[in-house]
């Protein structure tokens, strides 16, 4: 890992000077996704041999504790721009996309504990072979195995690519019914033993990867995240995004593209993305101030953002409400609710517990909403549908029941005290 500061200076070399393997722009004819993911491969197979500075990497503060458990050549040969490891907790199962040398899947096997579990995910050879290398090594000195790394594109983390290549290894594909064969054996493996199952992780995490897979599937790139993560579970990404969208002169360059500048997301984009594939409670934890790079006036500098998978499923009627605390006037949420500061309103109990959860995007009890149950709980089987569509107030007399009557005061006042000990509340 390199030290680059983030400060002005720096960013101002890397404007005039930076890495000359960085900034370079080469001519600008049209590049295909193979061009690119070959440029991408090969340049981290160099990496992963000796570190190259230019890539993805300004000043991280990562736990002193954890790197001090890391051998020497894994943290030479790591390329990142985030710590999404501090984001995850102990007994989770975490899925590390672009897992590389296997630095991040480490940290966070000491978090998670030996109850928890680490999965890496890469297509790069020789960034697996040095994850690999160490996983006897380092289970020794976490206390426990938990981690292992498996060969995928991380846009397609149903292929299994070392089974695939087992079987090609036994099969020529030299016809075209042997090419139907091939496409039936992708199936199977997607379907019986895909590299990342269905709702398999209660966290996705990256460090920089994202933008280093091809425009055209990075559609499919976040709904192979979605689709890997439990309902309930969140993705954290840390990623390099940009505050213009390059041009396409820049966007053609394999150099420029593998090095973490190309593929760059712009801001918003990288925020639209995950709202696409389904996500809510979307949230930027980390934005650089200062850029790590500045080509042709365009800043690119490091973001980590968290977002939810959960949101979807039937709604229905249990009579609760939900209470914005402010301090905005009102916010509105990913399915379009709008939630009024100070003001009851009418929720399903799915969107209920969305806002109310203590693992949830809105902090549960502690943070931005109050939850309001009924007084008289309703019976999931004796629920009727609910018509989210239709915002409106909850009455009290929803949640506390037409034929609620009851008195209670404080001492002094009319009626029975509420205070049993003579104090006044």
């Amino acid at each position: 890992m390199t030290t680059a500061s983030l400060n002005g200076k720096a960013s101002t070399a890397a404007h005039g000077n930076g890495s000359a393997a960085a900034t370079k722009l080469s001519a600008s004819t049209p590049r295909s996704v193979g061009d690119l993911e070959s440029a991408v491969l090969g340049r981290y197979a160099d990496a992963s041999r000796a570190a190259e500075s230019a890539l993805c990497c300004p000043t991280i503060n990562y736990d002193k504790a954890l790197l001090a458990m890391l051998p020497q050549e894994i943290i030479e040969k790591d390329y990142g721009c985030g710590d999404p490891s501090k984001y995850v907790g102990e007994g989770e199962a975490v899925v590390d996309l672009g897992s590389g040398g296997g630095k991040v899947c480490y940290m966070i096997s000491k978090k998670v504990g030996p109850g928890g579990v680490v999965v890496g995910v890469d297509f790069n050879d020789p960034m697996l072979a040095l994850a690999r290398k160490y996983q006897v090594e380092m289970a020794g000195k976490i206390g426990w195995s938990n981690t292992r790394f498996v060969k995928a594109r991380i846009q397609d983390m149903g292929l299994d690519l070392d089974a695939l290549a087992a079987w090609l290894a036994q099969h020529q594909v030299t016809t075209l019914e042997a090419a139907d064969a091939l496409e039936a054996e992708k199936r199977r493996i997607r379907a019986a033993a895909p590299a990342v199952p269905n709702d398999f992780a209660d966290v996705v995490v990256s460090n920089c990867v994202l933008n280093l897979v091809g425009t055209a599937e990075k559609g499919q790139l976040f709904d192979e995240i979605f689709r890997v993560l439990k309902k309930g579970g969140r993705a954290v990404i840390s990623d390099i995004v940009c505050d213009e969208t390059p041009p396409e002169s820049m966007r053609n360059d394999p150099h420029l593209w593998s090095g973490c500048i190309s593929g760059a997301f712009r801001e918003d984009e990288f925020l639209e993305r995950f709202e696409r594939a389904g996500f809510h409670g979307i949230e930027i934890l980390e934005r650089a101030a200062e850029p790590w790079q500045i080509v042709e006036g365009i800043e690119f500098r490091s973001m980590t953002v968290r977002a939810y998978k959960g949101k979807q499923g039937p709604c229905f009627e249990h009579n609760q409400a939900v209470m914005y605390k402010g301090p905005w006037k009102k916010v509105v949420d990913d399915d379009g609710h709008t939630f009024v500061r100070g003001e009851r309103m009418a929720v399903c109990d799915k969107t209920y517990q969305l806002m109310t959860s203590e693992r949830g995007p809105y902090g549960g009890g502690g943070g931005q909403v109050v939850g309001i149950e009924p007084r008289t709980p309703i019976a999931t089987e004796e629920a009727k549908p609910f018509a989210c569509q239709k915002q409106s107030l909850r009455d009290p007399r929803q949640t506390k029941g037409l034929e609620y009557r009851e008195t209670r005061v404080a001492n002094g006042g009319a009626g029975e005290g509420y205070c049993t000990d003579g104090s006044c509340c």
